[in-house]
């Protein structure tokens, strides 16, 4: 298509009055013609246009990014269940809901959605109520974003205690503790929710439920609260740091399909 200079402004005129976004093969012709207000709107209508199309890949790319792993089995409680047993990959889970005079294994959680905590346990309100701590308020992650987390820093394990004391104890969402099984405390992801831990210095990796809140600085050393992921001492002996006691690891929400 050719242009004479002076029909360049009825052709802007005429892209201005059909809305018209400019295929990009047209620029370098347009963009050689007299200037009008019509070509720089289209221009930036494409910008704009390719910055969305460009945020959106990233949000694709992320999302389809590792491996879907299937369920088998249902893993979340209900309301008429107390015990449910399931399996992703090789890993087994046993959950079973704890009643709720049982103390809670952290015990420094004062409220949860503004209530007290085992209101809200039994109320079911919990998965990613904001919750305080000594005063302090912390707000999870909502589910949509928790899908596409990951992390590098500090673990550590916990729970050695409830070996030594009478009765069990529960975790945050009111699942019983079982220091054996493959589980988690983590400060902002939703309870529960599974995520894949490698040990960077061995290269181990498992996948553990996350069904607790932590780790919180302690009263004797406040960097606690820094790490990103508290594990039970099962996990922690099958990632190999039980001795160390911490581990620099990488922490990833893994995609679940039930099969």
């Amino acid at each position: 298509m050719k242009f004479r200079p002076s029909t360049v402004g009825g052709v802007c005129e005429h892209l201005w009055t059909k809305r018209l976004v400019l295929p990009l093969f047209l620029l370098p012709i347009l963009l050689t013609l007299e200037s009008c207000s019509v070509i720089e709107t289209s221009f930036s209508l494409i910008t704009t246009t390719f910055s969305a199309l460009k945020a959106s890949y990233r949000v694709v790319k992320k999302t389809v990014k590792g491996t879907i792993w299937v369920v088998s089995g249902t893993y979340q409680l209900t309301k008429e269940t107390t015990k449910l047993v399931y399996h992703i990959g090789e890993f087994t889970f046993e959950v079973v809901r704890a009643p709720l005079d049982y103390p809670l294994i952290r015990d420094d959680i004062e409220t949860i959605d503004g209530l007290p905590v085992k209101e809200a346990i039994r109320l079911g309100r919990v998965k990613a109520a904001p919750y305080t701590v000594k005063g302090r308020h912390y707000v999870p992650m909502s589910i949509v974003s928790a899908q596409t987390y990951e992390e590098t820093g500090w673990a550590s394990w916990y729970g050695e205690e409830t070996r030594r004391q009478p009765g069990g104890h529960m975790t945050a969402n009111g699942e019983l503790f079982n220091p054996n099984a493959l589980t988690a405390a983590h400060k902002y992801l939703p309870l529960p929710i599974h995520v894949q831990v490698t040990n960077l210095a061995n290269g181990k990796s498992i996948i553990v439920r996350v069904n607790d809140r932590g780790p919180f600085p302690s009263q004797h050393n406040q960097d606690s609260g820094k790490r990103i992921i508290d594990l039970s001492r099962g996990a922690a002996e099958r990632l190999g740091f039980v001795a160390q006691g911490v581990a620099k690891v990488h922490v990833e929400t893994i995609q679940l399909e039930e099969a």
